[in-house]
């Protein structure tokens, strides 16, 4: 948003500060002076797609959303958290969020989630990750069934980086040997081919050599017959 576009501001709220003020608010009714966190249902946008869908953030993207409700009847199966091109898998159980002052009050609750591209339950694991906030039962006596969620992607350590580079380095030598191997066996298939080419082209000629010497010789006792047959002839005439 244009209006909070305001030089430092950066917007990284504590997760008391969602729970006990941005999410409490909301669902019990209370306007906010500024519309920092947008509604939507995340579930129907890849994680990819939600940075630009947020009113506000750079490495971290904020949303309002309805709670999904669990599949099959009466909402006895597991939530509903597919999306076009995959699927939100929780990761261990919900963690509680306890007030920083008062460490025996509970504000919430938070349950991560991350982001598997393909179909469950087989898919890839991404680096997109949800941090889903929801008050206790006893703090949200509301008709508002809402939950606050993070959107981020897990920083990849510099030796994760390094590992891939080295992988792909390896991937591309790899490639190189086998299309370097690949073009040497083709030029000996070729030369092979070429050489028995040649062989058989000079076995062709030496023949035709062969047969051209050997006919005068054929052709010679025929034409010695016809000497003879015409003498005869010539005899009976006289």
């Amino acid at each position: 948003m244009a209006d909070l576009e305001f030089p430092g501001f950066r917007f990284h709220p504590t997760e008391e500060e969602l729970l006990n003020f941005y999410l409490k608010k909301v669902v019990f009714g209370h306007k906010l002076h500024f519309d920092i966190i947008g509604f939507l249902n995340i579930y129907r946008h890849d994680p990819w797609e939600l940075p630009g869908l947020a009113k506000i953030g750079e490495r971290e993207w904020y949303f309002y959303v309805p709670r999904d409700r669990k599949q099959g009847p009466s909402g006895a199966g597991t939530p509903n958290r597919t999306t076009l091109n995959g699927f939100w898998k929780a990761t261990g159980s919900d963690r509680t969020i306890r007030c920083l002052t008062d460490p025996k009050k509970i504000l919430g609750l938070r349950k991560t989630l991350v982001f598997y591209n393909g179909r469950a339950p087989r898919g890839s694991k991404t680096d997109w990750v949800m941090n889903k906030y929801r008050l206790m039962p006893q703090n949200s006596s509301s008709k508002e069934d809402i939950v606050l969620c993070k959107i981020y992607r897990k920083a990849t350590s510099l030796k994760v980086l390094e590992q891939r580079a080295a992988m792909e380095e390896e991937e591309m030598e790899r490639a190189a040997m086998e299309e370097e191997e690949k073009f040497f066996l083709i030029s000996e298939i070729n030369i092979f081919c070429n050489s028995v080419t040649n062989e058989e082209v000079q076995e062709c000629e030496l023949e035709q050599e062969q047969e051209q010497e050997q006919a005068p010789q054929e052709q010679e006792p025929i034409k010695e017959e016809h000497v003879e047959d015409v003498q005869e002839v010539a005899l009976v005439k006289k």
